[in-house]
C-alpha cells in the first residue's frame, strides 16, 4: 500500500498539538470541520455499537449557551468565549445487551434476523460475566462514555494534521450540562448523556510553558 502521507507528518503534527484554551477570531470553514467529523464517524466502537452521537456548535450557537453553561462549565470558560466550534461527546444510555440500541447495530452491520439470538446471547455473557455492568445503569453509561474517548483522539489528531488546534474538556457539572442541553433540546435525556466537549479553533498565540510529558521509558514497556 502506498503511503500518502509521512510519518515526519504526523510526528510534526503530535509535536505541535497542545491543549489550547484562547483562540483568535478566524473561523474554521464548514469543509474543515466536516473533514474532522467525519473521522469520529469513521471511529471504531465496542462491538460496533457506535452508541454516540456528535452534536456541533458553531459560534451563533456557542453564543446562544454560552451564558448558560459558563457558571457549571469551569474548564471550558475561555474556550466558550473564544472557540470557532465546539462539538459535544453524547452517550447513550442503557446500551444492555436485549437493547433496541444493541439489536438495532446487529441489523446495521448485515447481521441475519436468524443470527441475532446467537449474538445477543454472546454479549449477555460479555455484560454480566466480563463486564459485569448488565444490571448497573451508571456501568452500562460509563462503558458507552468511555468510547466516545476514542472518536475524541481521532477528531483532535485529524485537526492537528491540518492546522487546527483544539482542546478536550471535562472540567463541568455534568447533571448541569445535561439539564441545559435537555432544556435547549439538544438532547433526550432518558436516551443519552454527554461525556465530554471538544474546543476548535485557531490559536491565538503559543503556549506559555512548554508541553512535558513521563520519559517515554516509564509509560512504554516492551517485553522481552
Amino acid at each position: 500500500m502506498t503511503q500518502s502521507i509521512s510519518k515526519e507528518a504526523i510526528r510534526t503534527a503530535y509535536d505541535r498539538r497542545v491543549a489550547v484554551r484562547v483562540y483568535n477570531e478566524e473561523t474554521i470553514s464548514k469543509e474543515d470541520m466536516e473533514f474532522i467529523l467525519d473521522t469520529a464517524w469513521l471511529s471504531p466502537s465496542s462491538v460496533g455499537l457506535e452508541g454516540w452521537r456528535f452534536v456541533v456548535l458553531d459560534r451563533k450557537h456557542i453564543e446562544e449557551l454560552r451564558d448558560s453553561l459558563k457558571p457549571v462549565a469551569w474548564g471550558a470558560g475561555p474556550q466558550l468565549d473564544t472557540a470557532s466550534h465546539f462539538v459535544l461527546l453524547l452517550a447513550a444510555k442503557n446500551a444492555r445487551y436485549d437493547s433496541q440500541i444493541i439489536k438495532d447495530s446487529l441489523l446495521r452491520r448485515g447481521i441475519t434476523d436468524e443470527d441475532v439470538p446467537a449474538r445477543l446471547g454472546l454479549y449477555k455473557d460479555f455484560q454480566e460475566r466480563d463486564q459485569k455492568v448488565a444490571d448497573d445503569p451508571r456501568a452500562l453509561f460509563d462503558w458507552t462514555a468511555k468510547q466516545t474517548y476514542i472518536a475524541m483522539g481521532n477528531m483532535m489528531t485529524t485537526a492537528a494534521m491540518i492546522g487546527i488546534d483544539s482542546c478536550p474538556i471535562e472540567g463541568f457539572t455534568y447533571d448541569a450540562v445535561n439539564d441545559i442541553l435537555a432544556d435547549a433540546g439538544i438532547i433526550d435525556s432518558d436516551k443519552e448523556g454527554i461525556a465530554s466537549m471538544i474546543s476548535f479553533g485557531y490559536r491565538l498565540k503559543d503556549p506559555k510553558h512548554p508541553r512535558s510529558r513521563k520519559p517515554r521509558q516509564e509509560v512504554i514497556t516492551w517485553l522481552d
